[in-house]
């Protein structure tokens, strides 16, 4: 008796790993991709990742900052999955843009701002570049209050300041001796705490809490950057290695589907790629798309 009871508990063992192992072997394996780079494109890239990961459950999606320079060295170094820059690779030192896959998936607005109490609301493409480089440095030179002006910069290795000093200064002009930042965030906190403080930021990480400033009158809309009446932008790209995996590239696609386009793109505050009129090459040259 108590060997058939014995026998009958062996058998359910084994039959209850057996069945465990079928079902183990039933589930997806889990995808991981990690994405690191351009803190512009980040809001976009974990909102469209929350959004992938309700329909792709086993695929674990990890967004990280550390700006462009950083996403393209790791990208080539093969340490990431997604690389995501604000600037083209060959316009980054140390990169061989020839070993990567360039995948545009949205255009980010670029936008002065002040601190809200300083009551500059306008500005001339002159102006701003006078004060980059350290020749305007009161605000009474241009309408505002007797307040030294505090510049703001982003770090070497942003694809947004690449991007901003590629339109506002010219050929040989260098950036006044400044406070780097290499953060949207961080930026805005500054700016919104210290009075007589400018910077710049992605449109995406905009809100009341600072003073966006117009540019000859032009206001910094989704728009005007269609057509380059508001000449601060840039393309956010998501680098890859020339054979990403599976998972890599089916969640690019993902994101430069017309649906994602139309709706998570534009309601993070980015403008789509298939809005676009104009097209920039990497020497900032604009014309008309094709």
């Amino acid at each position: 008796m108590k060997k058939t009871i014995i026998g009958v508990v062996i058998v359910a063992i084994v039959c209850w790993l057996g069945g465990s192992w079928v079902l183990a072997k039933q589930q997806p394996s889990q995808e991981k991709i990690t994405i690191v780079g351009s803190t512009a494109l980040q809001p976009l890239a974990e909102a469209v990742a929350n959004n992938y990961r309700t329909k792709h459950p086993q695929t674990s999606i990890i967004v990280q900052g550390g700006g462009s320079g950083t996403g393209l060295s790791q990208v080539q170094a093969g340490a990431v999955n997604i690389g995501s820059a604000d600037i083209f690779a060959d316009q980054q030192d140390g990169i061989n843009a020839n070993k990567l896959d360039d995948n545009i998936v949205a255009v980010s607005g670029i936008v002065p701002i002040v601190n809200e109490e300083l009551g500059i609301k306008n500005l001339t493409m002159k102006q701003l570049q006078q004060i980059f480089t350290g020749q305007i440095t009161n605000w009474q030179e241009v309408g505002g209050p007797d307040l030294p002006i505090t510049v703001i910069n982003r770090a070497h290795g942003s694809g947004t300041r690449v991007a901003f000093e590629q339109t506002v200064l010219k050929p040989g002009m260098q950036a006044v001796n400044a406070q780097e930042q290499d953060s949207n965030g961080t930026v805005k906190e500054i700016i919104r705490n210290t009075p007589g403080a400018i910077s710049y930021i992605a449109f995406a990480y905009l809100n009341d809490q600072v003073q966006s400033v117009s540019l000859d009158g032009v206001a910094p809309t989704a728009d005007n950057i269609t057509t380059n009446k508001w000449p601060l932008w840039s393309y956010e790209h998501m680098y890859t290695q020339k054979q990403p995996s599976q998972s890599t590239a089916n969640f690019i696609k993902y994101m430069q589907s017309e649906k994602v386009q139309k709706t998570l793109v534009t309601e993070a505050h980015y403008i789509s790629i298939h809005d676009m009129k104009v097209e920039k090459t990497p020497t900032g040259k604009v014309t008309e798309r094709k």
